[in-house]
């Protein structure tokens, strides 16, 4: 065993509290998408489910039935890819570990920082899962919809055969009383789905992008302290037969990767370093200031008129 190794104990993963970011918005419960029962690996093929969700349910509610399932696969995808990016970390750190010390103690933290990340995307997974239980709830909506619409084609379609048929049938009547009955319910309908389609989408989305922006400025995080930890490799050449200096970064290090789980507990979106930068709102305040400045030159236009006229009017 190398002496290092008394140096491999810590670990972002121990003991740990709810973070900042978990405080101010509490974490959702574990995603629906997990598979349980066949250790990751699905019946069918991505595209068999997709193909499925696309065939199946009313005509309104399949292409939504089908980006559904398409995201669904998708988180399962991200799902493979955390249980091999944390084996990943495991293994980098078990190849460093019978190497020099700078060897050993690097890789080891680097495996914590890769098994993080590996983490962050665990809790990406079950953030995500959000995003896409929201639109499910668009799918049912549009669903419900459906009869309503039916109802009225097909009364539509009965008084237009009647019509052709038989002009002078004592149903045409009645049917179009029920017709307007229809139409009535139809437009209810359809302004609850209007109104909880564009509610339910900014919710959705929003879910979503909150996810990845988390995500993300986490993942930056770790990188700057990953690239830290490079720092005390000592790349300087050896010439044979010549010793190389005695590594002294373990506190180093260690600090390196306290810090990063500092650094990870306490983000918020309040200390969000990226922020979009939109022109089209510069534009805007732009020409607010025009027009501040336009309205100034007007008021001392104006001013100067009345200065002159209270002159004339003294001399008068």
């Amino acid at each position: 065993m190398n002496p290092s190794g008394m140096h491999r104990s810590y670990s972002l993963r121990s003991n740990r509290a709810l973070t900042a970011a978990q405080l101010q918005s509490p974490p959702p419960p574990p995603s629906t998408t997990r598979n349980r029962f066949f250790g990751g690996r699905g019946i069918f093929s991505h595209q068999m489910r997709k193909s499925i969700a696309g065939a199946m349910g009313p005509e309104m509610a399949r292409k939504l039935a089908q980006l559904i399932k398409m995201e669904k696969n998708l988180m399962r995808l991200i799902e493979i890819t955390v249980k091999e990016r944390k084996e990943v970390a495991k293994q980098l750190s078990a190849w460093g570990e019978m190497g020099e010390d700078d060897i050993s103690d690097i890789t080891d933290k680097l495996g914590v920082l890769i098994f993080e990340i590996g983490e962050l995307e665990d809790q990406f997974i079950d953030r995500y899962d959000q995003f896409r239980i929201t639109m499910k709830s668009i799918r049912d909506i549009e669903g419900s919809v459906l009869p309503s619409r039916e109802r009225k084609q097909k009364i539509t379609d009965h008084i237009a055969y009647l019509k052709y048929k038989d002009p002078q049938s004592h149903k045409i009547i009645s049917l179009e009383q029920e017709l307007v009955r229809a139409e009535a319910e139809s437009l209810v309908a359809e302004a609850q789905l209007s109104n909880i389609t564009r509610e339910k989408l900014k919710i959705a989305f929003n879910y979503q992008f909150d996810s990845m922006r988390e995500h993300s400025e986490k993942i930056a995080l770790i990188a700057g302290y990953g690239k830290a930890l490079l720092e005390l490799l000592d790349e300087s050449p050896v010439t044979p037969g010549e010793t190389r200096a005695a590594y002294d970064g373990f506190e180093a290090s260690k600090q390196i990767i306290i810090d990063a789980e500092n650094a990870l507990a306490t983000w918020t979106f309040d200390c969000a370093v990226v922020k979009p930068t939109l022109s089209f709102a510069a534009r805007d305040e732009e020409d607010e200031e025009e027009e501040d400045e336009d309205d100034f030159d007007d008021e001392a236009e104006n001013l100067k008129i009345t200065e002159d006229q209270w002159a004339n009017e003294q001399r008068d």
